[in-house]
């Protein structure tokens, strides 16, 4: 039975469906960073990997696996996981929660081997709701007073290609929306309006409540 998981509806299965499939393999070693009370890293197990569940605490997980306490804002959590150890590190809905996302994406890129790949969502802070809500407001849509208290960090699509990857030493090798070309997080009549709307944009994020990025180390 997979956990239940408060991230948007549809998610995880999204993730798994669309993208682990292609690269979740019988055997592999897997780690889910923010584990939560297991649902990522059940699905993990069950496309048979060896699956390593890492969260700030073990409160609440109920997966029957693995599990490690760390501190994701450590400058170095990656080595007590293991240095090039994982051919697979998911980390659903995470990086918006830390002090240093640059920081935590080096961890990712020193958790994994030469040929492996990191699957990382976050939300989508550059579609039309967002954009639009910023505009009227001045405040960032999954990130202010309403939203998840410990959502801290925006990730601005521009910054995170052109600054935060770079530094980190990783590539974009797959970049996916959830949902796609639609919206969730908006009401129907608003979301169909925005969708309308939305075929007007050619920027890559104007759809999406979230982001799904593939990540693989820099060649």
């Amino acid at each position: 039975m997979i956990p239940h998981t408060t991230t948007n509806a549809g998610l995880h299965e999204f993730v798994a469906n669309r993208v682990l499939a292609n690269y979740a393999k019988e055997g592999i070693r897997a780690v889910d960073l923010g584990s939560g009370p297991g649902a990522m890293a059940s699905r993990l197990r069950a496309l048979g990997c060896q699956v390593l569940a890492v969260d700030r605490t073990a409160d609440g997980f109920i997966a029957g696996l693995p599990h490690v306490a760390i501190d994701f804002d450590q400058n170095d959590f990656g080595c007590q996981l293991g240095p090039a150890s994982f051919d697979l590190v998911t980390a659903i809905e995470v990086i918006e929660h830390v002090e240093s996302p640059v920081g935590f994406l080096r961890n990712i890129k020193s958790l994994l081997t030469p040929t492996g790949v990191a699957v990382i969502t976050t939300p989508n802070v550059d579609s039309l709701p967002a954009r639009v809500k910023f505009f009227l407001t001045g405040r960032i849509r999954a990130m202010d007073k309403f939203s998840e208290p410990t959502h801290i960090s925006p990730i601005f699509w521009d910054l995170f290609c052109r600054q935060f990857l770079p530094r980190a030493g990783l590539n974009m090798r797959e970049h996916l929306l959830f949902p796609p070309r639609d919206y969730q997080l908006s009401r129907k009549l608003i979301s169909r309006t925005f969708r309308i709307a939305g075929t007007f944009f050619s920027q890559e994020c104007t759809f999406g409540d979230n982001h799904v990025l593939v990540l693989e180390t820099t060649r």
